[in-house]
């Protein structure tokens, strides 16, 4: 089994999770962090950078850029405007 076969299981699964309203309404409430998670890895690969590099020019040790990149840590607001700023990007927090 190759990685696309193990995507497509794995997307299988989550459809079938979601039908269920608990699994949803649990998964729905992580989507701020799973937003936060996937902006910080996209701009820091866009940015053509290593965690390593990152942390270089943050301040913050690579072993927490990981912990933000998989969402094992809860940043704040300060934490995250230095890694956007390191990225020449901005933060921005909006109430819908």
């Amino acid at each position: 089994m190759d990685k696309f076969d193990k995507l497509v299981k794995f997307d299988d699964f989550m459809k079938e999770q979601l039908k269920d309203p608990g699994f949803k309404e649990e998964y729905d409430a992580l989507e701020p962090e799973f937003a936060v998670m996937q902006a910080i890895l996209r701009a820091r690969v866009q940015a053509g950078l290593t965690q390593k590099q990152l942390a270089d020019m943050t301040g913050i040790s690579q072993a927490d850029i990981s912990r933000l990149e998989r969402g094992t840590a809860n940043p704040s607001i300060k934490t995250l405007q230095r890694v956007a700023t390191a990225l020449g990007r901005k933060v921005q927090i909006e109430f819908v």
